[in-house]
């Protein structure tokens, strides 16, 4: 029988424990590669922190789209004078 997405996600975090005890185990490590050693670090600290807030750059018009997509959203009819 397939499993939800619920029991899933629960039995994923049953092991949260062990998990974190493994990354900190490869942080730790002389004998891990360096980029190991960071990405388990960084893999910590995302967990216990959080994702650092990724900045959005505004090129070719990127901030541009996504006021326009709220505009349809949020007020359809008064799309470039057209109703929708």
């Amino acid at each position: 029988m397939a499993r939800t997405t619920t029991q899933i996600r629960s039995l994923a975090r049953s092991h949260t424990r062990s998990a974190l005890n493994a990354l900190v185990g490869v942080m730790r490590s002389t004998s891990a590669t360096p980029a190991a050693r960071v990405s388990a670090a960084n893999a910590i600290l995302d967990r216990g922190w959080g994702k650092a807030p990724q900045a959005i750059e505004n090129a070719d018009g990127a901030l541009e789209l996504v006021h326009r997509i709220e505009r349809i959203i949020v007020e359809p009819e008064e799309i470039d004078g057209e109703d929708a």
